[in-house]
């Protein structure tokens, strides 16, 4: 049996439907019908993910068909294909027949095949939903006490140090005492900090501390959407406020009702919708698009950003009022480079979780691996130590992780990647000291990377930098490298995360 998704491509044409056949079939389980008694027909006996029907043909148009296919069988994807644009066959077709999409003539083969690939996704959602639905109706009790069982280990996760791991020592202890002692209290927090920081981990910690804890926690991130986006995924729509709105969609604000909404990069909404936020954290309703009526909703808003807002207020591009509106108190999550000491731990974390994705085991980083990510400045902070560690236990083939398998940005401990003349620039702008000095410590940092990248070996390094292996060793000596390298070799066939 195929598993392959099955579409019915419905066209009076015999060179339309052989053109689409050739197409899909690589992709698709194909099944062609010219006319609509026959696509009846195979709706009845086979089973059908998807419909691609023609919008003109001789017994039916594509629209009244799709109206019929709706009634009978409403799971299938409905999709028209035709050569006309009149702008009432399209309003016909989304609204009065449900249509999933309207593609028009010339179509791209790839375009085409993608929007299918979409649908047959859609299809798969729409079966899994109403698996979901049988089991809610058919064990309402059991499915109650799943739901309450996770939210109860997501409230423990959250409040053993809560859920935001870090080591005794860490200046993120004052942090997490901080939203501890603020999460019980219903006011509006601001979250800022570099991005991959940990911001939305905060946010959860404050929910999952506080009285809304058993009820919704939703996340928006403000600076990925247009405001007409932003404006109807936050506030809903009626069906017809806009072209595609071919039904009622409850916004966030209404589904945390009772609990939490996280706003991230709130500092890059535009001025317009600043106006709209305030008006609802003033007045505690929120009016879909396309209704006239007002929704009252009680939620509790954290707010993040990567932005000073103090600056973005003064320069003009930050309305005041919203900010304070927003600040009731203020987190401020440090980087990364400011908390080396929490490395070790966090390696740990990341590392057991990466095992538990890519389905491969390691036993742990070697103290020299560690130290070297200590050393490193990590401007993408958690989420770039997270893409390394990735990285790192893909390409090993040791059940240990050794620092030759990081990457060389990591090795040098620059604070930027290597991105050409500014990034080297950056580098000699790291140093201090005389020239003397200065030369010195490149060049030092240069053979520390050189040699663990090759494993410590002497041969290929002083071939790779050009020099003898007399002229290599006192270049060792005279670093003090060798130190690193005996450390290496009593320590580093241990596992230290």
């Amino acid at each position: 049996m195929s598993t392959q998704p099955t579409v019915l491509i419905v066209d009076d044409e015999v060179r339309g439907l052989e053109a689409l056949q050739r197409i899909l079939e690589d992709d698709f389980e194909v099944m062609t019908a010219n006319s609509v008694a026959e696509a009846e027909d195979i709706l009845q006996k086979e089973w059908i993910q998807i419909i691609l029907c023609d919008q003109r043909m001789p017994d039916m148009n594509g629209v009244d068909f799709l109206k019929k296919v709706r009634e009978q069988w409403p799971e299938v994807i409905r999709m028209i294909i035709s050569g006309y644009t009149d702008s009432e066959d399209i309003i016909s077709a989304v609204n009065d027949a449900g249509i999933y999409q309207y593609i028009t003539k010339p179509w791209h083969p790839d375009n085409l095949i993608l929007t299918l690939k979409n649908a047959a996704e859609l299809y798969q959602l729409q079966r899994q939903n109403e698996l979901l639905s049988i089991e809610l109706k058919t064990s309402p009790g059991h499915v109650e006490k799943t739901v309450s069982d996770k939210k109860e280990t997501l409230r423990e996760h959250f409040q053993d140090k809560d859920g935001i791991v870090r080591s005794p020592e860490s200046c993120l202890n004052q942090v997490c005492d901080k939203i501890r002692r603020i999460a019980p209290y219903d006011v509006s927090v601001l979250i800022s900090g570099e991005s991959g920081t940990g911001k939305e981990l905060a946010a959860r910690a404050l929910h999952y501390n506080s009285l809304r804890w058993d009820k919704p926690f939703v996340v928006e991130n403000c600076g990925a959407l247009p405001d007409e986006l932003l404006e109807s995924e936050l506030f809903g729509y009626k069906k017809g406020a806009f072209t595609g709105a071919v039904e009622d969609r409850v916004g966030l604000f209404e589904r945390a009702d009772g609990g939490t909404v996280f706003l991230d990069e709130i500092g890059e909404v535009s001025p317009a919708f600043q106006v709209k936020l305030l008006r609802v954290l003033q007045e505690g309703e929120v009016r879909p698009l396309g209704s006239g009526k007002t929704r009252r909703v009680d939620v509790r808003v954290i707010a993040a950003t990567n932005k000073d807002l103090e600056v973005e207020v003064r320069a003009g591009r930050f309305r005041e009022d919203l900010y304070y509106r927003l600040t009731t108190v203020s987190i401020h999550m440090p980087p990364l480079r400011e908390r080396p000491v929490d490395i070790p731990i966090l390696v740990r974390s990341l590392l057991e979780f990466t095992m538990s994705q890519l389905g491969k085991h390691a036993e742990g980083f070697t103290e020299e691996a560690i130290a070297c990510m200590q050393a490193y400045h990590w401007p993408g902070n958690v989420r770039e130590l997270k893409n390394e560690i990735q990285q790192t236990l893909v390409m090993s083939d040791s059940p240990v992780l050794g620092a030759d398998l990081l990457s060389r940005r990591v090795l040098r401990a620059a604070p930027e990647e290597d991105q050409g003349d500014e990034a080297d620039m950056q580098i000699f702008c790291g140093l201090n000291g005389t020239l003397k000095e200065r030369v010195e410590s490149l060049e030092a940092r240069i053979l520390k990377e050189t040699l663990i990248r090759l494993r410590w070996n002497k041969s290929q390094a002083a071939k790779e930098l050009g020099l003898s292996r007399v002229g290599l060793r006192s270049k060792l000596e005279r670093y003090a490298l060798e130190k690193v390298e005996q450390i290496r070799g009593e320590n580093g066939s241990k596992a230290a995360g």
